[in-house]
Parts: C-alpha cells; structure tokens; sequence
C-alpha cells in the first residue's frame, strides 16, 4: 500500500513540472512571436537599429549562403565552379568579433579620431580613381564668411555667360510640353569656384552669393529643355537666410512646397560643389576637360534604396557615353552628416556634386551637358516603358 501511494504521489509531482514546462516554453514563444511582430510592423525610421549588427548581416551575403549549402549538397558545385573554395571565415570572424575592416582605415581609427565622422561614408559604386581615402566631402564655410558684409571681388567672367551652346540639339523628337517634370535647386547655394573669387586661395572660403553653383543649374536647364524635357528650377538664397546646419530642412520645405504647387514634377535635383582640389575632380575626355560628378545618399533615409537605383543608372549612363565622368555613388549617413538629403520626399530625389574647387565653368558646362545628356536618355526610356505598361493595362 504505501508503495502503491508513493508512486501515485511520484506521478503526480512529474505531471505537475511537465505542465509547468510546457507553460513556460509556450510563454516564451508567445512572448517572442510578440516582441518579433511589434519591431517588424514599425516603420523603418522607428526601428531599432545597431551599426554592429548590420555590418555583421551585411557580411553573410548570398554566395556565402550558397557556398554552404554546397558543402551539403554537392549538385551545386556544377552551376557554380568557385564555389569549391573555402570562405575566408578567419577574416569574417575578425570582423564581426572587433567590427574591424582591414580593407577600410576608417574601422580601425574613424571611431575614435575627433572630427573624423564627416568621412564615415560608404561607396556603394566606385567610379574610375574612386576610394576611401578621396570620397567626396563638403566643408563649412567660416561663421565669418556667412556674416560678412563684403566678399570677394569677381575675376575671369567674361564669356562665362554664354554657357556650352554647341553641346545643346535644338528640334527635339520628343517634349513634354508645357509640363515642368524635373525641378532643380540648391541647399547649398553660395558654393562657388575659386577661379572666379579674387584674392582667394582658401578652398574653405570658396563661397560667393552671386556666381556660384546656381549658374550650373543654368546649363543643365537649359541642356534639359533642349532635349524636350520641362525643367524648373529654385536659387533661393538659402546659405543667405538660414543657418549652416539648417539648410538642408529649408530646401526640403521649398521641394515640399514645389510639389504642391506642380504635381506634374517627378525627379529633383539637388545640385553642390565638392571641397575637393582640381586634380581629383577633373577628367579629360575626347581631349577636353570636364568636372567629375559625385552622386551622393542619404543612407539615414529609410528608402534609400530607391533613391540609389536612379544614381545607379544615371551612373552606368555615364560610364557608357562619358567613360569616367561619374566619380561614383556614396552613401553619407556618419554622426556629423545630415544623412537624408531630402530624399525621404521621393524616390527620385538625387544629389549631384558638380567638380571641386578649382574647376571652370567651362569644364563644368560640359559636364552640364553631358549629366542633361544621359538623363534625357533616362527619362525617355522610363517614359516609353510607362506608356507601354499602360496600354497593356488598358487591352486587359
């Protein structure tokens, strides 16, 4: 008899931890399923996010995925030939153990050097002589400069209004008409050349309230048109009305504004001056020098990616028809940089750095021209392909 009781009471213990367990597993479940559906419904600009664990996902890409199902599975070997190699898991783990990069100096110093944050940027497309040591970058100009009364006299202007005319078609086979489809303007908009700034040697003090990048914006209007492509474009004095660090969300208020008043508008451009010297924004081409041009994203703008495909194929345009034009793509998101550039307001928003500098504005009307050239291409082409999707809608 108490044999028989102490193995009921022995039964009865082990159903009651069991019941227990199962109750825990299953709160544990409910409470990651939960914790998981909560972060994966909020916006993108919501969520939490670590560098570390990005750079980290970032590494384990498709090959890597596929090159270890291969180990299991040897049928995949004969689509693909490397994949026969061993992954280099001695650098991966080094890497994601010290979030260092032996192929970029930045990991290993960046971090710790003050003021080094405005370089934290990435290259998402090299151009031709594009690396982590000659990125493009902006400087401030001095408080002083921006409270000035005076600035520089203006030297070496005669002609310069007359632009690039003989790069510019006339008659094109295609317009939009009256509809203005391509808005251009400028955050920056003192950025200016010290070819034309007397006395100025200072790459830091080139900045100028009359001749500066807006007259780029000139040309690439007028190289648009001339292809049949409506342009509008702003040259609010924003430097002359905001402060520094708020230029960017005054430009962003005056896109917002432009979009109001003209629905028809579908990409803009954002046009700057790299703080670069001459000899790493100069190429020459056919035997004529143009002013290299850097496409630049916001990597803190949650649809970024949108924004990087135009780029992209405005830079493979480029490299076709303008072999080493583009400097290349790069992603700006570090903790001294604005990081969106207005480009959370469309996917088709962009910003272009047109030269350094040194440059004139005869190499930087060419490369007016030829921007105007390879987006023209660009724009017909989408155009042609929007028209034909929608007539296959309508035979439906």
């Amino acid at each position: 008899m108490k044999s028989t009781r102490n193995s009921g009471l022995f039964l009865t213990v082990q159903g009651t931890n069991l019941i227990k367990v199962t109750s825990f597993i299953l709160l544990f479940m409910l409470l990651v399923f939960s914790i998981s559906g909560l972060l994966t419904s909020l916006k993108p600009q919501f969520r939490p996010m670590s560098n570390s664990v990005n750079t980290a996902t970032n590494e384990v890409n498709g090959k890597m995925l596929y090159q270890l199902m291969a180990w299991e599975n040897h049928h995949f070997l004969s689509i693909e030939d490397d994949l026969t190699a061993s992954p280099k898991l001695t650098n991966l783990i080094f890497k994601l153990s010290s979030n260092i990069n032996l192929n970029d100096p930045r990991s290993l110093l960046g971090r710790e050097l003050p003021g080094f944050e405005q370089f934290d940027g990435k290259i998402l497309v090299a151009g031709e002589g594009s690396n982590y040591t000659n990125m493009p970058f902006e400087s401030s100009p001095p408080l002083e400069i921006m409270k000035a009364e005076r600035e520089a006299s203006l030297q070496n202007i005669e002609g310069i209004d007359k632009g690039n005319e003989d790069n510019i078609p006339s008659n094109p086979s295609l317009t939009t008409g009256d509809k203005k489809v391509v808005h251009l303007y400028f955050t920056h908009n003192r950025e200016s050349y010290l070819p034309y700034l007397q006395g100025v040697t200072d790459p830091n003090l080139a900045y100028h309230s009359q001749l500066n990048v807006t007259k780029i914006g000139d040309q690439l209007k007028a190289g648009l048109e001339a292809r049949g492509i409506g342009t509008s474009i702003d040259k609010s004095d924003i430097m002359g009305t905001v402060k520094m660090a708020n230029t960017y969300q005054k430009s962003g208020e005056l896109v917002q504004t432009a979009m109001a008043s003209n629905r028809e508008l579908q990409y803009f451009i954002d046009i700057h001056r790299d703080a670069r010297r001459k000899d790493k924004t100069t190429v020459m081409i056919n035997g004529q020098a143009y002013a290299q041009l850097a496409f630049v994203i916001g990597g803190k703008n949650p649809n970024h990616e949108k924004n990087e495909k135009l780029a992209r194929d405005l830079h493979n345009l480029l490299e076709k028809k303008y072999k080493g034009l583009s400097w290349g793509i790069h992603m700006n998101q570090g903790a001294g940089q604005n990081g969106v550039y207005n480009q959370n307001l469309s996917e088709n928003v962009i910003l272009v750095e047109f030269g350094g500098v040194d440059n004139t504005f005869e190499e930087l009307n060419r490369s007016a021209d030829a921007l105007a050239d390879v987006f023209s291409e660009y724009f017909w082409q989408a155009e042609k392909v929007n028209s034909d999707g929608e007539q296959s809608t309508d035979k439906q």
